[in-house]
Formats: structure tokens, C-alpha cells, sequence
């Protein structure tokens, strides 16, 4: 009986939402860089489904109306977009060139760094798209002979990277335009990137947001195109 109450969806997805509202609150109290609410979230619930030997699949089934708002909840960001739009149109030519140098980055050095460490062809196209929203990923992944479980993986993590310490890298640095910092997160951190956006201006979720979708788009076209000049 209470291994049943444990897992009811009701519970899971109540748990779910309080843990990342802590979360949030922890964050805004401390303002560590470790307390992130993704990351605690993430940290803590897994720890839950495992203690209690709940299978994902049950817990899929009571995420599955939050991962139905999310949907949706992404038209959003097309406002910040639009409002920016006709600063974003004067500067199409360098944006489009530091997308093409993101997208082949992003492309590469996953693929490579995996090489060199000496993984199997599967798990270094699984890399390819880790720089690319979730959904595109995958996507891409399967149509090159990847391994999706892995794309999914290191895509969280490339996102979490960029949410935890993106900002501060290229603030730290010669990076201080809000585009460039925008579009720098949203290519290299997706939807997590976009976020920490927010979080600053909304000039700066603007040209993140664009920077997920240019990134996720040419990241499709190019990928065919690289794989043979890349060997791999």
C-alpha cells in the first residue's frame, strides 16, 4: 500500500513541482552557482525514483502534463523575438556567420573529444547534436545512426553547463553586448540558455532564442554535409 502511494501521479507530480519551487527559493537565497534549480531538481528526484525503486515509465506518466504545458509555454519566447526583431533584421549577416561558427563548433568538438578518448562511431555521432534543443536533437541523432539516450544526456548536460556557468565565463571575458552573450547561450546551452537570458534582460532572451532555433536548423542542414569531409 504505501509503495502505491509512493508512485501515484498525483504525488510524483506534486513532488516534481515542489522540489523545483525550493529550488528556486534556495537559489534566490543563496545565489550559488550550484543551486541551480534544474540541477537540485534533477539530483533530488532521481534520488527518489531510485530509493523508493520507482521505474521511470510511472514517473513519465504524471511528467507528461508538465511536458504538455511546456510545449506551448515555448511560444513564448517568440514575444522578446518579435519585440527585438527589427534590431535583430540590421544584423543578419553577422549573426548569420556566428551561427555557421557555433553550429560547426558545437558539431565538432563533440565528435571529436569523444574520438579522442576512444569511444565507439555510434556514441561519437550520439555527440554531433549536443548543443541542440532536446526534440531536434534526438531527430538528428536517429537519422545519422546515433544513440538517442545519449544524445538526450548530453544535451541536459551541455545545458546545465551553460545555465551554471555561461554567463559568468563570457562575462568574465571579452563578451559584454547582451546579443552577443544572448546568442552565445542560446546556441551553446539551447532552452537552458535561454533561461539564464531571462533571468538578465529580455533583449538578451531575444537573440538566445534565436540562437536555438538558427543553431537547431543548421546544426540539421550541415550535419550530412560534415560527417564525410570529418572522416567519421
Amino acid at each position: 500500500m504505501t509503495a502505491d502511494l509512493l508512485q501515484m501521479p498525483s504525488l510524483l507530480l506534486f513532488l516534481t513541482l515542489a522540489v523545483y519551487a525550493l529550488a528556486v527559493l534556495i537559489r534566490g537565497r543563496t545565489g550559488h552557482i550550484l543551486c541551480n534549480p534544474v540541477l537540485i531538481s534533477t539530483v533530488v528526484l532521481i534520488a527518489y525514483l531510485k530509493l523508493f525503486n520507482i521505474d521511470y515509465a510511472v514517473y513519465q506518466d504524471a511528467a507528461q502534463y508538465i511536458e504538455f504545458w511546456l510545449k506551448p509555454a515555448v511560444v513564448v519566447l517568440a514575444v522578446p523575438l518579435y519585440q527585438n526583431w527589427q534590431k535583430i533584421r540590421s544584423q543578419w549577416m553577422p549573426i548569420l556567420l556566428s551561427q555557421l561558427a557555433g553550429s560547426v563548433t558545437g558539431i565538432v568538438t563533440g565528435m571529436y573529444f569523444a574520438k579522442w578518448l576512444g569511444a565507439e562511431r555510434e556514441v561519437v555521432l550520439s555527440l554531433a547534436s549536443k548543443s541542440v534543443t532536446n526534440p531536434v536533437a534526438i531527430e538528428i541523432t536517429e537519422s545519422i545512426g546515433g544513440i538517442p539516450p545519449i544524445t538526450a544526456a548530453t544535451v541536459i548536460i551541455a545545458g546545465l553547463v551553460g545555465q551554471l556557468a555561461g554567463y559568468k565565463m563570457l562575462k568574465s571575458g571579452t563578451v559584454t553586448m547582451p546579443s552577443s552573450i544572448g546568442m552565445s547561450l542560446g546556441t551553446a546551452s539551447h532552452a537552458m540558455g535561454i533561461a539564464v537570458s531571462f533571468e538578465r534582460s529580455r533583449r538578451m532572451a531575444a537573440y538566445a532564442s534565436l540562437g536555438l532555433v538558427l543553431n537547431g536548423v543548421l546544426t540539421a542542414v550541415l550535419m550530412p554535409l560534415l560527417l564525410p569531409v570529418l572522416g567519421i
